[in-house]
């Protein structure tokens, strides 16, 4: 398989910091933002526990088989979720995932804390 024919992703949205109440309509409105971006059937939204970014709630990262990772904080999952998909469109765009040019994420790409190469 090249590094480009893994053409999915999962983004992980951190269950303690974004809290119980609002996981049906911050996860519906990210799902509706990466189907309008063309991506819902190469990214799965998933819950996970803490992602230990608990400085600036909420957290997301962003992971593929054979790609980078990316831990981003600070994230408002109702106002990033297009700035989200960006992200997830030039991820999945990249040779690795390894995203060098990150104008076209918008405001989270001051929202990066880490980024960690693929596992070889």
């Amino acid at each position: 398989m090249s590094e480009y024919e893994n053409r999915s992703a999962r983004i992980l949205i951190c269950s303690t910091c974004q809290g119980e109440r609002s996981r049906k309509v911050e996860g519906d409105t990210l799902n509706d933002a990466l189907r309008r971006a063309g991506l819902a059937d190469q990214v799965n939204v998933e819950f996970a526990g803490c992602i230990g970014s608990c400085i600036a709630p909420v957290s997301i990262g962003l992971q593929g088989d054979g790609r980078a990772s990316y831990v981003f904080s600070g994230i408002d999952l109702l106002k990033d979720a297009d700035d989200i998909a960006a992200t997830c469109r030039v991820y999945l765009n990249t040779r690795k995932g390894w995203i060098v040019d990150a104008h076209v994420c918008g405001r989270l790409r001051e929202c990066l804390q880490t980024r960690l190469p693929v596992l070889r």
